[in-house]
């Protein structure tokens, strides 16, 4: 018997949820059963005729203004919810998912405090991700960081993050690097041009060298990338709020 796939709602279509549909239309383990965006631009529409992308998916468009969300989970259940809407896209769907009970991941860049309370009380009823960057590289410099910081905590380190010339704020990504390295935001350098889609590099000054761990996304795939490898892997777990590493960490467990 085939096995059945994943299915996915997508919550976002903005220029990152776009790439992010086009690698789950072309991934054989998952479905992408629906889109649901603001604007009525597109509603209706299929994802994989619109991004011209060859797929069985479903992948219909809807918009909030004539679908309720409610009202589209129980047409349309799905397994996982993926989240690059904004900041306040949680209050839309976080409760309704809870009841059915559908695993949240939540890829928004910048959550305020509230924002964090709430994922972390719908934790206690579902499966919650929460990741700034999704993508699995440059949480893996993060972890490369943190061991590099532990043999010499001594060092002097540097972040330098940078965007396309639009990008408002500092990076979020930037912000959990710094927070992963107890490291405060003015050693956060920011760089604004051209259409850079996302560059962290963290830089170790040593006396007599120095070390730099640098991530770029390519392409805006990657973050799609990033959600495939999550996704498989919280699965299988119960209930909780997981960040990265908790998704990590055992890949790195080392056996004496």
């Amino acid at each position: 018997m085939a096995k059945r796939k994943i299915r996915i709602g997508l919550i976002g279509f903005g220029k990152t949820g776009k790439a992010v549909a086009s690698v789950l239309l072309q991934n054989k383990d998952f479905r992408l059963d629906w889109v649901l965006r603001r604007k009525k631009t597109l509603s209706m529409r299929s994802a994989s005729e619109f991004l011209g992308i060859d797929s069985p998916d479903p992948g219909i468009i809807y918009s909030t203004e004539t679908m309720p969300v409610k009202e589209l989970l129980e047409k349309h259940p799905i397994d996982i919810i993926i989240d690059f809407s904004s900041t306040d896209g949680i209050y839309t769907y976080g409760k309704q998912a809870v009841e059915k009970g559908i695993k949240i991941i939540s890829a928004i860049s910048h959550y305020s405090d509230k924002e964090k309370r709430y994922l972390k009380m719908l934790a206690g009823q579902t499966t919650v991700f929460w990741s700034p960057n999704i993508t699995l590289g440059v949480n893996y410099l993060m972890f490369a960081s943190r061991y590099l910081k532990k043999i010499a905590p001594w060092v002097d380190i540097e972040i330098v993050e940078e965007h396309f010339k639009g990008k408002e704020g500092v990076s979020g990504t930037a912000m959990k690097i710094a927070g992963a390295l107890e490291l405060d935001k003015e050693q956060i350098n920011s760089i604004r041009v051209g259409g850079i889609v996302g560059k962290h590099e963290v830089i170790f000054g040593f006396p007599h060298q120095v070390v730099r761990i640098s991530h770029e996304s390519i392409s805006r795939e990657a973050f799609g990338n990033g959600v495939v490898f999550v996704a498989k892997n919280i699965l299988e777990k119960d209930k909780g709020y997981y960040v990265f590493e908790d998704i990590l960490a055992p890949f790195f467990a080392m056996s004496a």
